[in-house]
C-alpha cells in the first residue's frame, strides 16, 4: 500500500477530473519547456563557434516542440468554465504567468523584460535564473554577431543595440545585408535555412499566444489571471512582442 506521503498529488484527494487534465498539461509544458532552453542554449554554442548548420539544427527543434504545444494547449478547450471554477481558485497564486522557463525562452529569444524579474521577487534562485538570461546573450545578438564573423556586412552595432535605439543608417544596413541573403537564397543556403528558422519559431510562438488567448478567453472570459495579470487582456497584448523583427522587416524592402 502506498503511504501518504509517497503517494501522487491525484492520489491525496479526489480532485475534478478537469483538475488532472490541467496540472498534467502545464507539468507537460514545462518539460518541453526545458529541451526547448537547452535546443536554444545549444544554437547560441554552434553560432558563436561559426556552426550556422548546427545551430539551424537546434531551431529547428525547438521549433518542432514548439508545434507540438500549439496542439496540446487545444485540449484545454475540452474543459466547460463552469467545472474549470470549481478548482481554478485553488490555483492561486500560481499562473502561467510565473513560468521562469517560459520567460527564459523569451529572453533567449531577445524578448527581454526587465519587468518580470518582479514577478519572482519572493523566489530568489528563480529570479537570480531569469537575471542571469536578462544580462547575457540572446539569440538574436548571437545571430548577427555570427554574420559579421562570416562577412556579411552588418554594422558591428547591430548585436549591441537595442533595435529602437539603433541608428537609420546601420538600421537600413543591415537591411541590405539580409535583403541579399534573401534575393540569393541558393548562394548563402545554410545562412538562409538558420534564419527562416528562426522566423518559424517567432511564427509559433504567435501561434501559441493566439491559442492561449482564445482557451483562456473560453473559460475565464474577461476575469482577472489566477497570478494577479489582467488575464485575456494581458495576454492579448502579449501578441505584440515578436522576436527578430528585423527578419520580419525585411520582407518589407524585398
Amino acid at each position: 500500500m502506498v503511504s501518504p506521503a509517497a503517494a501522487p498529488w491525484w492520489q491525496l484527494q479526489p480532485p475534478h477530473p478537469d483538475e488532472v487534465l490541467f496540472i498534467a498539461i502545464h507539468q507537460a509544458y514545462e518539460l518541453w519547456f526545458k529541451v526547448i532552453i537547452k535546443s536554444l542554449e545549444d544554437s547560441m554554442v554552434d553560432m558563436q563557434v561559426g556552426k550556422p548548420w548546427s545551430a539551424y539544427h537546434h531551431i529547428r527543434r525547438a521549433v518542432k516542440i514548439m508545434e507540438l504545444l500549439v496542439k496540446q494547449i487545444s485540449i484545454l478547450e475540452t474543459m466547460d468554465p463552469a467545472s474549470f471554477l470549481v478548482f481554478r481558485g485553488e490555483l492561486n497564486p500560481a499562473s502561467g504567468f510565473q513560468s521562469v522557463q517560459f520567460r527564459e525562452i523569451e529572453f533567449l529569444m531577445g524578448l527581454k523584460q526587465p519587468g518580470f524579474l518582479k514577478v519572482f521577487a519572493s523566489e530568489p534562485d528563480l529570479q537570480e535564473a531569469l537575471r542571469r538570461r536578462l544580462e547575457g546573450p540572446d539569440l538574436e545578438s548571437e545571430l548577427y554577431a555570427l554574420l559579421i564573423r562570416m562577412r556579411y556586412p552588418i554594422p558591428a552595432t547591430v548585436p549591441v543595440t537595442p533595435l529602437d535605439e539603433l541608428s537609420e543608417r546601420d538600421r537600413a544596413a543591415a537591411l541590405e545585408a539580409l535583403k541579399q541573403i534573401y534575393l540569393h537564397p541558393a548562394e548563402h543556403s545554410v545562412v538562409y535555412s538558420l534564419l527562416e528558422s528562426l522566423v518559424d519559431l517567432s511564427t509559433q510562438l504567435g501561434h501559441w499566444r493566439d491559442n492561449h488567448v482564445r482557451v483562456v478567453s473560453r473559460l475565464i472570459g474577461d476575469k482577472m489571471g489566477t497570478g494577479g495579470s489582467e488575464g485575456v487582456g494581458y495576454l492579448k497584448a502579449t501578441r505584440a512582442k515578436k522576436p527578430f523583427p528585423l527578419l520580419m522587416e525585411v520582407r518589407t524592402v524585398l
